[in-house]
């Protein structure tokens, strides 16, 4: 049963026939770490790898990445350097009895003096139980543990595991690396690819960052029989384009919401549309991009214009009316509207504000002068005596105190010198004036 899961020479049932087909990015698999192309953040002179193998004390690691950007190829050759035995599992097809067979080999292979570096790809889909499972054979040194992940670490993989393994993020290819990944590959045929300029940049962006995607992509370009370059256009109609990569649970989910909304606060209508579109071609539903997009007009335009909740909420409903993609043009418009209007979180940190006087000041109750007094035992407990009628006051304002008795009046609210809420802080300075002159 270790045949399943031992990739050394040999000992690999897939080990193809001699002279068999490759595919490209088969043959073009680097035999050292010098040859990677990209993630030099992790693998430089002074990167954590690049130190970790100059000291010769390679920890147990977890590289969190998209696809394609060499996460189990280093794993191999992370083995090659430290002499250690590699074996590679993945936790779609592995259940625990494999496990403990993988285990038990590598315990016997320690007994002759033979390291095991474990690669794990898909780790994150093991359950927390299951993780647990790798921890004793980790601190006793019967495994060095390499996990692979394209989801974050710190929501899919248990503390204990995290606290004994250093995390590398591993980051998508620049056009730059899939450049010199074409050429190599270009190299490795024996011929250039049959394409334009144009053609060729517009090539790589289809691969999206994911170096084994382009060198597929490249091994169909160069199987076409074509008398001149082919231009952009023949491209795409040759080759269908990568769906972007966007899971609306995961990661990317989260980090692209927050790129729309900071992009909103930060008044930049063009980035604002342009993670509102990449959300919307990765698949996420627009209702939910309705809701949040609402939310920042409560939350980042507040009271700097009223008018922004209720443009919102039109585009919300109008969807709701037209569906897509006719709908999507609505909250395209809101997010324009948000992005250009003034911005204030006075109301929102007034809130914040006030709930946390209120969770100090506990059961405090209203001074007695603005209870209501239905009964007569209420009336002779003296709710309702003193209450100053606002309508009847000159300029219709009392200046009473409305806060419990003996609590320090509080200030919440502090309006921004920007859109409506200059007009708002004029008013609220007025009512400050007149509760002044008036002792209130």
């Amino acid at each position: 049963m270790a045949d399943l899961f031992d990739t050394s020479p040999g000992n690999t049932p897939e080990t193809p026939v001699r002279d068999a087909p490759r595919p490209l990015a088969d043959r073009l698999r680097p035999k050292t770490l010098a040859e990677v192309i990209g993630q030099a953040h992790v693998l430089g002179p002074e990167a954590p790898l690049g130190v970790m193998l100059e000291a010769r004390a390679l920890s147990s690691l977890i590289f969190w990445g998209p696809p394609g950007v060499g996460k189990t190829t280093i794993a191999r050759l992370l083995a090659d350097e430290t002499d250690l035995h590699f074996v590679q599992v993945s936790a779609i097809f592995t259940g625990v009895a494999d496990l403990k067979k993988v285990f038990e080999a590598a315990r016997l292979r320690r007994r002759t003096g033979q390291g095991t570096l474990l690669f794990v790809d898909e780790i994150h889909r093991f359950n927390k139980a299951q993780q647990d499972g790798f921890l004793p054979y980790m601190e006793d040194g019967t495994i060095l543990l390499v996990g692979a992940t394209t989801e974050n670490p710190s929501f899919e993989l248990n503390a204990a595991l995290l606290s004994r393994a250093q995390v590398l993020v591993l980051e998508r290819l620049p056009l730059a690396d899939l450049e010199r990944l074409a050429q190599r590959a270009e190299k490795e045929m024996g011929r250039a690819l049959p394409l334009t300029g144009e053609a060729r940049e517009q090539l790589l962006e289809m691969a999206d960052g994911d170096g084994r995607a382009l060198l597929n992509l490249v091994e169909q370009v160069a199987a076409w029989k074509a008398d001149a370059p082919l231009d952009p256009a023949t491209l795409t109609a040759r080759l269908q384009r990568r769906a972007a990569q966007y899971d609306k649970s995961g990661d990317a989910h989260y980090n692209l919401i927050s790129a729309l909304h900071k992009s909103v606060r930060g008044s930049d209508p063009d980035a604002a549309l342009y993670w509102l579109a990449r959300m919307l071609t990765g698949g996420e539903d627009p209702r939910y991009l309705a809701r949040r997009v609402t939310r920042m007009a409560v939350e980042d335009i507040g009271l700097g214009d009223p008018q922004a909740q209720r443009v919102c909420l039109d585009a919300w409903e109008t969807y709701e009316r037209l569906g897509s993609p006719e709908g999507e043009l609505a909250l395209a418009q809101a997010v324009i509207y948000l992005a250009l209007a003034p911005k204030s979180n006075a109301g929102y940190a007034g809130y914040k504000n006030a709930m946390a006087a209120a969770k100090k000041t506990g059961s405090e109750p209203p001074p007695k002068i603005i209870r209501n007094a239905p009964t007569r035992l209420m009336k002779e407990q003296g709710y309702g005596q003193g209450y100053a009628y606002d309508h009847d006051a000159e300029d219709a304002f009392s200046g009473q105190n409305y806060f419990p008795d003996g609590m320090k009046r509080g200030v919440y609210y502090s309006p921004v010198e920007r859109g409506f809420e200059r007009e708002l802080k004029k008013r609220l300075d007025y009512f400050a004036g007149l509760r002044a002159k008036r002792g209130g």
